[in-house]
């Protein structure tokens, strides 16, 4: 999720299942533009690290035990579906074509909406991201992403992210392999759920954005569409580059240097932890401004091949 006080990248916060009563606030879609559900939330913002740019931390960082358990179901799960032949070929990842469908939460004076361009510019921006076009050192993950459907709606409790798991399940769209983009306004840049979370909540899995952090948004530092490309990271099963910390664990990805902690602007050169290589600040799962963002590497690449095959193929 990534939060707008110091704007850390959404860390994925996984707000779901918090009981939530519902008054409607006629939240029904003003228009719908077709074009071809976090699971159990895994902890609340204010559990989170350090901000992104002022915003909200977008989750807090697993512990090392849960992190083990979570690779080690993961495993299981592929061992078993390798057995019945459903993974991928040796030597080949994981690809498909991921319908997106955007959820623009108005208020109900219509505070908070954005333009067609500015959604097309976004699925845009995570075609690009995805598939590693920004830097010959980015990992092209054969992800592709399309637009499935608009949905605007005009609700001032919606709008500011209040009763968010009604909100989503009343909202999302499509099975396990769609990604549900809420864009509303809060104090996050951004908020995801995790893979394996879908079993156990699936009308409330995808990601929530900050409006603002849309391409041509207001948020300064944060209006390039990373916002989205940072909590699909989370959405496909990546952590932060710095979870873990300067361990030799750290985000469970073996080419993306440990980091003790979240980064902040784009500091060239920074290298917190004793470990080799510098701080992976252009990584998309990192906390830096948009502008430093450019790259997935390969092995972030097989874990959201791995992940995929495990939870949403």
């Amino acid at each position: 999720m990534r939060s707008f006080i110091t704007r850390p990248r959404a860390l994925a916060v996984l707000l779901a299942g918090t009981a939530l009563t519902f008054s409607p606030l006629g939240g029904q879609a003003t228009a719908q533009l077709p074009a071809g559900q976090v699971a159990n939330p895994c902890f609340t913002p204010e559990e989170g690290a350090a901000a992104r740019g002022g915003f909200g931390a977008d989750h807090r960082e697993l512990s090392a035990a849960e992190q083990k358990a979570i690779d080690a179901k993961t495993a299981q799960i592929l061992k078993a579906k390798s057995a019945r032949g459903l993974t991928p070929k040796a030597g080949t990842l994981a690809a498909a074509s991921v319908p997106v469908y955007i959820h623009v939460m108005r208020s109900s004076s219509g505070a908070g909406d954005v333009t067609s361009t500015q959604i097309n510019n976004q699925i845009a921006e995570l075609n690009q991201d995805f598939g590693g076009g920004e830097s010959s050192q980015a990992a092209n993950t054969g992800f592709t992403f399309y637009l499935a459907g608009t949905y605007r709606y005009n609700n001032s409790t919606w709008h500011n992210d209040g009763q968010s798991t009604t909100y989503r399940s009343q909202t999302r769209k499509g099975g396990k392999n769609a990604l549900n983009i809420w864009l509303v306004d809060f104090s996050y840049l951004g908020i995801a759920t995790f893979p394996w979370d879908y079993a156990s909540n699936p009308s409330i899995d995808g990601i929530r954005v900050q409006y603002s952090s849309l391409p041509g948004g207001s948020a300064t530092n944060y209006n390039l569409g990373k916002t989205a490309t940072h909590e699909a990271g989370h959405w496909f099963g990546l952590y932060h580059t710095f979870q873990g910390g300067c361990t030799s664990t750290n985000d469970s990805v073996s080419d993306t240097p440990a980091q003790s902690s979240a980064s902040s602007g784009c500091p060239t050169g920074r290298d917190s932890c004793s470990l080799p290589g510098l701080d992976p600040i252009r990584n998309y799962m990192d906390y830096s401004y948009d502008s430093c963002y450019n790259q997935f590497t390969p092995g972030q690449s097989t874990r959201i091949s791995n992940m995929w095959t495990a939870y949403r193929a």
